[in-house]
């Protein structure tokens, strides 16, 4: 609809030039907003305030050469359409100019829904560039946790509503399968090992504590039964690693299958070390300065790029440190093509962004096609109390319980009921609940709800072609019927404001309004009626609402229940 007045705006100033009302000068960009108030109309433009200083005219002036000549002609995109969209034309404050229109010309947003279908809220902003959205990235040492959870349905959601607006998206899951945690993992799985054939050991805080280990070390001793006690300890330590890490990784891919969640590449840490990419760079940045020498170990110049100070890459005793792997990762997804690459992290590697941005741009030169997204801890609530979660005393509840207890669509909706940015309560007995407290239960329940009526429809031989343009625009005007399509046409915009900004929230608040105003229609508008036309034009409302519904949730990865 936006798009529409904006060129009755560009005809009236055209006219208004013609008539030399207006002085001949370029036309800035306009800019058709939806005012915060009805009594301001259905939308308002500063057209005039932009165009004072080229026309060098009171923009108040300009705005009533605008107005007036907009309702002389009160043309249309369509030049078929001879009965206009404007109903009337206020001009407020210093030149704002207010467009009320009249409530047929909503009409041709249900069209224009029930032809896009699946497809309503698509557009090709992102033009194909190549998106890579890394996520999750969860360490293999040990299950999922409804953080990680948070942080998969964001990267999900994103991912979903970029490809949705015409980028082309990889998901990727970044393996840390080498270094210090790895170690630690498999000498925890090791002492738990011993342990199974009474010899006890000590057990290190730094350790894993959680029960999975032990399942862990029964799981090596059904394998190897006591071979690895004959081993040395540190070749013992790393078999156990390696199957440990291997058995987790599985158990992360199935949770995240369960949960919706899939990626189109793993990409390995320690396939970095194997083909030696991460040492070939670090000379590589050597030879060009970038890499420097001091006190036996080896930094990476990030001061001159903006980082408070310079990092460690290779410490004195030879080992590589996590950030000399990450510089070699991301240099490896820029060197693959992408465009943009989009990480997300948790709210705890804050302060790792300026390291990262600076060696994007030191090796790369690509600290703008860089982003990341982080997301903040969930605080998991049973009956109003907090529930413990630390995976290094295995006291935490696993993503798969959560999906387990209250359903997949519950959990990754509510994840996004907030933005990622601010911490969130997720409140286990509401998820479960079947009312209108739950979030996606009240979404859902009008995809529901519209396909009950759908059906009842067709049992009253109800068609479900809608009367002619001329008879729609009498039968659709209350203003219960005009609020449901004037919200429907703003989601495109909220699409590509959550594709610009990523943030899929944005679409979860917008299905939560969506549901209110269906909700509050259903109670004041009868939708199947004794009167055969009236009946056929709410119910290609109602159905346009479905679609409308349906494809937002298809891109927060929800389920849209025909039945509930």
């Amino acid at each position: 609809m936006k798009h529409k007045l904006a060129s009755v705006i560009e005809n009236a100033v055209k006219k208004a030039t013609a008539s030399h009302a207006l002085p001949d000068v370029p036309l800035p960009s306009i800019e058709v907003e939806t005012p915060k108030f009805e009594n301001q109309g259905d939308f308002s433009v500063n057209i005039a305030m932009k165009m004072a200083s080229l026309c060098k005219m009171p923009p108040r002036k300009i705005a009533e050469a605008i107005k007036e000549a907009a309702e002389q002609t009160e043309e249309t995109v369509n030049e078929t359409e001879n009965s206009g969209m404007v109903e009337k034309i206020e001009i407020a404050g210093p030149g704002f100019i207010n467009f009320f229109l009249k409530p047929s010309s909503w009409i041709s947003t249900l069209h224009d829904i029930h032809e896009k279908d699946a497809s309503y809220g698509a557009s090709d902003m992102g033009k194909n560039k190549k998106v890579q959205v890394e996520f999750v990235s969860a360490n293999p040492t040990g299950p999922l946790h409804v953080g990680h959870g948070r942080g998969a349905v964001v990267g999900d959601s994103v991912a979903r509503i970029l490809s949705f607006t015409g980028h082309d998206v990889q998901r990727e899951y970044y393996i840390n399968d080498s270094g210090r945690q790895i170690r630690t993992l498999g000498k925890s799985v090791f002492f738990r090992f011993l342990e199974l054939f009474g010899e006890t050991r000590e057990f290190p805080e730094d350790c894993y504590q959680g029960e999975y280990i032990r399942d862990l070390a029964a799981k090596v001793k059904d394998i190897h039964q006591d071979d690895l006690k004959n081993l040395p300890e540190a070749e013992a330590i790393d078999i156990c690693a390696r199957f440990a890490a291997d058995f987790i990784l599985d158990g992360i891919r199935s949770d995240l299958e369960l949960f919706g969640v899939t990626f189109d590449r793993w990409f390995s840490e320690k396939s970095l070390f194997d083909a030696g990419k991460v040492m070939s760079l670090i000379e590589s940045l050597q030879k060009e300065n970038i890499i420097y020498e001091k006190e036996g170990a080896l930094w990476f110049n990030t001061s001159d790029h903006d980082d408070e100070k310079d990092r460690v890459v290779v410490k004195n005793d030879g080992l590589t440190t996590y950030f000399a792997s990450d510089i070699a990762y991301h240099h490896d997804k820029f060197s693959r093509g992408f465009d943009r690459v989009i990480d997300v992290w948790g709210a705890d590697h804050h302060g790792y962004i300026p390291r990262m941005n600076a060696a994007v741009e030191a090796v790369d030169g690509a600290k703008d096609r860089f982003d990341v997204l982080l997301v903040h801890l969930v605080n998991l609530l049973r009956n109003n109390e907090p529930v413990a979660m630390s995976t290094r005393s295995g006291e935490f509840v696993t993503l798969r319980e959560v999906i387990d207890e209250v359903g997949k669509d519950a959990a990754r909706f509510i994840f996004l009921t907030r933005h990622y940015e601010s911490p969130l309560d997720f409140d286990i007995d509401l998820a479960k609940k079947k009312t209108n407290e739950n979030p996606v239960y009240y979404v859902q329940y009008v995809h529901a709800r519209i396909s009950s009526i759908a059906e009842k429809a067709r049992e009253r031989s109800v068609s479900l072609n809608p009367p002619d343009e001329k008879a729609m625009g009498g039968l659709i005007n209350t203003p219960e019927d005009i609020g449901l399509i004037k919200a429907m046409s703003r989601y495109p915009e909220v699409v590509a404001e959550s594709a610009a900004f990523m943030e899929p929230h944005r679409i979860a608040f917008y299905l939560m309004e969506m549901a209110a105003l269906f909700h509050s229609y259903y109670n004041k508008q009868k939708i199947l009626t004794d009167d055969p036309q009236l009946s056929a034009a709410r119910l290609y409302l109602a159905l346009a609402v479905k679609k409308v519904i349906r494809n937002g949730l298809v891109l927060l990865g929800v389920s849209t229940p025909e039945t509930m």
